[in-house]
C-alpha cells in the first residue's frame, strides 16, 4: 500500500512540475535579460559589482561593455578573498558551499555555491525526474533501490564555508522521499580509493532490487562489468527492475554500445548536463537527442562562436542570437557570483522552441596542431558511423597529433582500446579517416594537400585507460580522460599499454 502511495504521489508532483516549466520554455530570452539585470542588480554593493559599475548597468549590452570573458585565474584573486571569510566580494554573501575541484593550471579550483545557487543544483535533477516520470506515465522506480556512483560526501571548512565535491555535496541534499531507498551506506561513500570502493557497492546492490542508477558513463562501466565477472550475467539479470540510468558529466553516445552489450535488456537513460558552476541542461524528451536548456535556474548564457573563442573582437550572443548546429564556448553569469565565466565546455543547439542543445567538446580539448580545429563532437560522430559500419566495440579512445614522425607526413594518431576489434582494421582505419573529413573541411584540406597523411591507430590492451588513470591518481569521481589533446602529453603515457 504504501508503495503504491508513493509512486502515485510521484506521478501527481511529476505533472504539477512539467506543466509549470512550459512558461520557461516559451518566454525563455525575455526571461534571460531580466534575470540578467536583476543579477547585476543584487550584487551591484559587491566589490567585483562596483569596480565594474553595476550600478549603471541597464542592459546586456552595457554589462557586456563593462565586464569582460573570464575564467578561473582572472576570477582567483576575488575567490582567495571569499576563502578568507570575506562577505560581499562576488556575491553579497559568503558561499554556502565551495565546490573544490581539480584544475591544471590553477591547482585545486574553488567554485562558490551561494545560498541561492544551492537549491537549483537539486531542482535541476529532480526536473529530469519529473519529466521521465510524466512522459513515462510510470514511477516504479521509486519504490526500488537506487544508486548513485559519485564522490565522498564528507567536507571539510575553509574559513566556515564547507568544502567538498559537488557530487559529495549534492549527497546531503537528496529529497527525503529518495533517501530511504538510496545506496551506498554513508561509511563505504566516503571511501577514496575508488576501486574498493566500487568492490564494497557492489556487496552492498548485488542482491538488491536496484530500479536507478546514476554516475558517469566510464565508471557505470567499471562497475557493471565487476558485476558481471562476478555473476556471469548481465546487468538486467541481476537486476531485473531497474529501469532508469541518469548520466552526465560525458557525451552518452560514444558509451551507447558497450553499455547496451553489458546491460542486456531495456533500461531507459536520461542525459543530464551539471557542473560545480551550475545546473545547465537535462533531457526532458528520454526518447530524443538534446539536452533542454534551463534558462530559469539562475544563470544567465553567452555563446561565443568557437573559432573566435580566445580572440579580442570575439562577440558574445545571447539566446536570440544563436544558430542551430553551430559550436559555441559557454559563458556564465550565475546567483553564486561568476561573471561573464568561460566554463570551458562547448555547446551546440539544435532546437530552439524550446533551445536544445548537445554538449559538442571542451574548450581546451581540440586537436589543432596543423590549424584544423578537430573537436570531440567531430570525433565521436566519426567513431559511431565508422563502428555502426564496421561491426566493432570501443572501450575509450585518445587522439593526439603525430607531429614529427620517424618518417613519413605527420599524422592524427587514434589510441584506441577495443573492447571488439574490427574484422579487417585497415578498412575501419581508412573509413574513420573519410567519416572525420566529411565533418572536418579542414581536416579534409590537409590530407588532399598532403600536408598530412591520414590517420593512424594504435590498439591498445584492455584496461588500458583504466590503468592509465589509476597511474595519474585519477580513478573515480567525475575524473575522466579527455578524448583529444593537441599536444602528446597523454598520448606518450598511453603509448606503454599498445599491443
Amino acid at each position: 500500500m504504501l508503495n503504491f502511495f508513493k509512486k502515485n504521489v510521484a506521478l501527481v508532483w511529476a505533472k504539477k512540475h512539467v506543466q509549470k516549466t512550459g512558461e520557461f520554455k516559451k518566454n525563455s530570452v525575455k526571461n534571460q535579460e531580466a534575470l540578467l539585470l536583476s543579477l547585476v542588480k543584487t550584487a551591484q554593493k559587491t566589490l567585483f559589482g562596483r569596480e565594474h559599475d553595476f550600478e549603471n548597468i541597464q542592459s546586456i549590452k552595457e554589462f557586456q561593455d563593462r565586464v569582460p570573458v573570464s575564467d578561473y585565474e582572472d576570477l582567483k584573486p576575488y575567490i582567495e578573498r571569499v576563502k578568507k571569510g570575506q562577505a560581499n566580494i562576488l556575491w553579497t554573501e559568503t558561499p554556502e558551499y565551495f565546490a573544490k575541484t581539480s584544475g591544471t593550471t590553477s591547482g585545486s579550483k574553488y567554485i562558490p555555491i551561494s545560498k541561492e545557487g544551492m537549491p537549483f543544483q537539486i531542482a535541476g535533477a529532480q526536473s529530469a525526474l519529473f519529466h521521465y516520470i510524466a512522459q513515462k506515465n510510470n514511477a516504479d522506480f521509486v519504490n526500488g533501490k537506487m544508486i548513485f556512483l559519485q564522490g565522498s560526501p564528507e567536507m571539510e571548512e575553509v574559513f566556515g564555508i564547507k568544502t567538498g565535491r559537488l557530487s559529495g555535496i549534492v549527497a546531503h541534499h537528496i529529497p527525503a522521499y529518495l533517501q530511504k531507498n538510496r545506496l551506498p551506506s554513508w561509511s563505504t561513500n566516503i571511501m577514496e580509493d575508488w576501486e574498493a570502493k566500487v568492490d564494497k557497492i557492489i556487496e552492498e546492490t548485488e542482491h538488491e532490487n536496484m530500479t536507478l542508477i546514476s554516475g558517469i558513463p566510464p565508471w557505470l562501466i567499471m562497475y557493471f562489468e565487476k558485476l558481471t565477472e562476478k555473476h556471469g550475467k548481465k546487468i538486467k539479470q541481476l537486476f531485473p527492475n531497474l529501469q532508469l540510468l541518469v548520466t552526465g558529466g560525458v557525451n552518452y553516445e560514444p558509451y551507447r554500445d558497450k553499455m547496451n552489450d553489458l546491460l542486456g535488456g531495456k533500461v531507459d537513460i536520461i542525459q543530464t548536463f551539471p557542473a560545480s558552476e551550475g545546473f545547465f541542461a537535462f533531457q526532458d524528451d528520454y526518447t530524443k537527442e538534446g539536452l533542454l536548456l534551463l534558462t530559469d535556474h539562475g544563470i544567465f548564457y553567452e555563446f561565443i562562436p568557437l573559432e573566435e573563442y580566445g580572440k579580442p573582437a570575439a562577440r558574445r550572443l545571447t539566446l536570440k542570437d544563436v544558430e542551430l548546429n553551430k559550436d559555441y564556448a559557454l559563458i556564465l553569469s550565475t546567483n553564486s557570483g561568476l561573471w561573464a565565466y568561460s566554463i570551458g565546455d562547448v555547446v551546440r543547439f539544435i532546437d530552439k522552441d524550446p533551445y536544445r542543445i548537445l554538449v559538442s567538446g571542451r574548450t581546451k580539448h581540440f586537436t589543432s596542431a596543423f590549424g584544423e580545429h578537430v573537436i570531440a563532437f567531430e570525433v565521436e560522430e566519426a567513431m559511431k558511423a565508422t563502428v555502426e559500419k564496421y561491426t566493432s566495440q570501443i572501450t575509450e579512445f585518445h587522439l593526439a597529433p603525430q607531429v614529427n614522425p620517424t618518417e613519413g607526413l605527420p599524422y592524427h594518431e587514434w589510441l584506441i582500446e577495443f573492447e571488439r576489434e574490427p574484422e579487417n582494421l585497415e578498412l575501419f582505419r581508412n573509413e574513420l579517416d573519410r567519416q572525420l573529413r566529411e565533418r572536418n573541411t579542414y581536416y579534409d584540406d590537409l590530407i588532399t594537400g598532403n600536408i598530412l597523411q591520414p590517420l593512424h591507430i594504435t590498439p591498445l590492451k584492455r584496461n588500458a585507460f583504466h590503468e592509465y588513470a589509476k597511474s595519474q591518481g585519477k580513478l573515480g569521481g567525475q575524473n575522466k580522460t579527455p578524448r583529444l589533446a593537441n599536444d602528446r602529453k597523454i598520448a606518450d603515457l598511453l603509448e606503454i599499454y599498445k599491443l
